[in-house]
């Protein structure tokens, strides 16, 4: 066996830049040129994001809040937004999803019941117009 000691060479220590780094693989690819087998290449690209967007719904509780606050439920949808915009900015993302997702169901539910009761009104505002503005005509 032959038990000889290898000195490795880091840039530190040799004081060659990240150019000439670069280069060298460069010529070593050119170099060793294609493959030779004739088996096709494939290639897997993995695309990883580093900031993960969160909606926080912010807007759209604040909206609810003023304008169809229907049992309270735009003010609690505000509440899980402010607090899923909290979570984001600390960085825990699963707990800004799990609040974001709360906030967009209770901004849903505040919307589908907001619609519900105007409609409601319309055609109740309809039906009764005829019995109030009928008893003027006679």
């Amino acid at each position: 066996m032959n038990h000889t000691s290898q000195t490795f060479f880091t840039r530190a220590n040799t004081g060659l830049s990240e150019n000439y780094e670069m280069l060298k693989e460069e010529h070593e690819v050119a170099v060793l040129g294609t493959p030779q087998s004739s088996a096709p290449v494939t290639s897997t690209v993995i695309n990883i994001r580093s900031d993960t967007s969160v909606p926080d719904h912010v807007v759209w509780s604040l909206f609810n809040t003023l304008f169809m606050n229907w049992c309270c439920l735009g003010f609690i949808a505000f509440a899980y937004s402010v607090k899923s915009r909290d979570r984001k900015m600390v960085g825990d993302v699963t707990g800004a999803q799990a609040y974001a997702s709360t906030a967009r169901c209770l901004n849903i539910s505040a919307l589908i019941i907001s619609i519900i009761k105007i409609v409601i009104v319309i055609v109740l505002f309809i039906i009764f117009s005829d019995v109030i503005f009928g008893a003027f005509r006679r």
